[in-house]
């Protein structure tokens, strides 16, 4: 099972390209009629160009075939996914190329309210701009 000495596990680089027609298909999923992730002219007078919704990175899981994941020992019909959040430190847009690196930030354990074990496992994901 996961424990501590996981910590500064990577899993393999992962590149995936920033497409409008996936950006599309993203937000339609979503419900998001919004015509800045479609109308290239709006897109680059407000905001300089088509940009992805926050959310659009977890795309990343259907690039890499599951490589892009740390090798931990997990017993995958247990796992609930806890938690996601995203920084920016600059804006993403069409035609951006990014590759993203996961790293293994923490594992540890909490007793659940029923009495049992719970082995928490935090990986970040550092993405790197081709520009």
């Amino acid at each position: 099972m996961a424990s501590p000495s996981d910590i500064g596990k990577t899993g393999k680089p992962v590149t995936i390209h920033i497409e409008r027609g996936k950006i599309r298909e993203f937000t339609k999923s979503l419900k998001d009629r919004s015509p800045l992730y479609r109308d290239e002219e709006l897109a680059a007078a407000e905001i300089g160009g088509i940009m992805p919704p926050p959310t659009f990175l977890v795309t990343l899981n259907h690039w890499d075939e599951g490589e892009g994941r740390p090798r931990v020992k997990l017993d995958l019909p247990r796992v609930l996914h806890g938690e996601q959040e995203f920084e920016y430190l600059k804006p993403i847009y069409v035609g951006d190329v990014l590759t993203g690196l996961t790293t293994v930030t923490n594992v540890f354990q909490k007793i659940g309210g029923r009495g049992g074990k719970m082995i928490f496992v935090v990986m970040d994901t550092e993405f790197t701009n081709q520009k």
